[in-house]
């Protein structure tokens, strides 16, 4: 199964992302979903297929939305992710002295 995707990115939270059929755009979007999400801004589209990796989701777990509810939204890594992708020298500047 081939689909084409149109991605589009949160203003309100950072990293969010809301992936939708193109041929669709945004009209299978629940509006309470869209108020929480803010006005969406196109970022690209993308031809996804079950052999294809997309770097923080499951593949088969978004064609599964996509098909089912007709979106698939992608929320921000946890803080805690931010973390341990710092530097140790940064962190070590932030410990008490």
């Amino acid at each position: 199964m081939k689909r084409i995707c149109s991605i589009y990115k949160s203003p309100r939270k950072r990293e969010m992302y809301l992936y939708t059929l193109k041929a669709d755009g945004l009209a299978r979007i629940p509006e309470g979903l869209l108020g929480l999400f803010g006005t969406p801004q196109h970022t690209f589209d993308l031809v996804l297929t079950p052999e294809r990796t997309l770097a923080r989701e499951d593949i088969a777990k978004v064609l599964e939305n996509l098909e089912g509810q007709g979106y698939h939204l992608q929320m921000p890594p946890p803080e805690d992710e931010y973390i341990e992708h710092l530097p140790d020298e940064l962190l070590r500047r932030n410990d008490p002295v």
